[in-house]
């Protein structure tokens, strides 16, 4: 076990910070554990922002990942409102904004994501929207609650799955939804364009109106307040309110500049880590976001920016923290709630990696589940409004196994029996 003298710290104060905290404490670290979050909330969930929170279904207090004395009472130093401005690792410490100075003998970094942002005339306007924080949610929720009241319009700019789960919520609401997409389907780098189409029409279904090919050039206004929004095709769209959902960029700066390696942009970007997530220095770790790890299954460096990625992120970096063997492999895995479509993907088949898709089940009904295959195996699969099929999906694209494309698309053939 490592000594008790020695203190370990965690920049960033989202859910795989809070959990790698949780993780050194039951696996008994009993040394100093600081937790130092920019924001001055404690650390809270993040897919509720654009699902059940920002749908008026969850209370505020079911987002944070520990009640408010779970810090104290495991003794774990919570600095809330403190972002870190500089880590020496020659030194082994921390600098905070305040100007504090701290020391670390294990540094993890779990500093998240931001919103990319367009780079337009207009963005300054009141009334235009990102969504990442706890505040903006909360912000967002008012505006399209009086959207709906007032039957008002609101402009998406990008149609993945931030922009089509606010969307689903602003259409609860009753606002008039326009989605603004570069790419011809929603998803269209995520699932492909027939897919993707089903997603289009989950939401023409419930009135979103789409804009595909095309981008936001400028949002117009008058006093301060949006009136419309402009695209590169000429067009413009009626908005009282713009959400910005282009995407989120691994929040690297701190990481660049203390001299960690990093991994391109083109390549995914993000800190380069192992597959115990360490980085290009053995005392320093870094999870969730901004980690971009050599993944052992998969045979590639990855970074990934979903909920489980985080959840079990943060404690496998802890373990590694405290000298146990770690292997990070988990099969890359997320979820959408949009209208009553639930949906789980597991694996990983970016644009050029598959040759076939697959589909078990009925896609008009949007009950299925389709896989991505490259040479007979399956790569990734998605159900839709079915249930409990996520172990044997994952089973299957550990196993490697080539499987008959006419068993998988057969429903009557377990899934099971497929990856034996």
């Amino acid at each position: 076990m490592v000594d008790a003298d020695q203190t370990f710290v965690i920049v960033g104060g989202g859910l795989a910070g809070a959990k790698a905290a949780e993780t050194l404490r039951s696996e008994g670290f009993n040394g100093r554990v600081i937790l130092i979050c920019d924001e001055r909330e404690r650390p809270y969930e993040r897919p509720p922002l654009s699902k059940g929170y920002l749908l008026g279904k969850d209370e505020r207090d079911s987002v944070f990942v520990h009640e408010p004395g779970w810090y104290a009472q495991h003794d774990v130093e919570l600095h809330l409102g403190q972002p870190v401005t500089a880590v020496d690792r020659e030194a082994h410490t921390v600098r905070l904004g305040d100007g504090t100075v701290i020391h670390y003998d294990k540094l993890l970094l779990a500093t998240g994501a931001e919103p990319r942002r367009l780079d337009i005339p207009g963005t300054d306007l009141a009334g235009v929207h990102h969504l990442r924080r706890l505040a903006h949610s909360e912000r967002l929720r008012d505006e399209i609650k009086k959207l709906g009241r007032e039957n008002g319009q609101l402009v998406i700019a990008g149609a993945g799955w931030i922009g089509l789960e606010v969307a689903a919520a602003a259409r609860t609401y009753g606002a008039e939804v326009t989605i603004v997409e570069a790419d011809p389907t929603p998803l269209y780098r995520v699932l492909g364009p027939e897919l993707g189409q089903i997603f289009a029409d989950l939401h023409t279904d419930h009135g979103v109106r789409f804009h595909f090919g095309a981008r936001l050039t400028e949002i117009t206004g008058q006093d301060g307040m949006v009136l419309a929004a402009r695209t590169d095709d000429g067009e413009e769209h009626p908005a009282h309110a713009v959400l910005i959902a282009i995407g989120a960029a691994p929040r690297t700066a701190l990481a660049e500049n203390a001299g960690l390696a990093l991994v391109d942009r083109a390549d995914g970007g993000g800190v380069a880590v192992d597959e115990a997530l360490r980085t290009s220095d053995p005392d320093v770790f870094a999870a969730g976001d901004i980690a971009a790890a050599h993944h052992p299954l998969l045979h590639t460096r990855l970074r990934v920016e979903h909920w489980a990625n985080a959840l079990n992120g943060g404690p496998a970096a802890a373990r590694a923290m405290l000298g146990q063997h770690v292997s990070y492999d988990r099969v890359p895995y997320f979820f959408t709630d949009q209208y009553d479509l639930g949906m789980e993907y597991s694996g990983w088949a970016p644009p050029g990696s598959y040759d076939q898709v697959v589909v078990r089940g009925d896609t008009g009904k949007r009950e299925f589940i389709a896989f991505w295959l490259k040479e007979g195996r399956v790569i990734a699969g998605m159900n839709v409004n079915v249930w409990d099929v996520t172990d044997p999906i994952q089973k299957l694209i550990r196993s490697r196994a080539q499987v008959d494309a006419d068993r998988l698309a057969d429903a009557s053939v377990p899934l099971e029996s497929l990856a034996e």
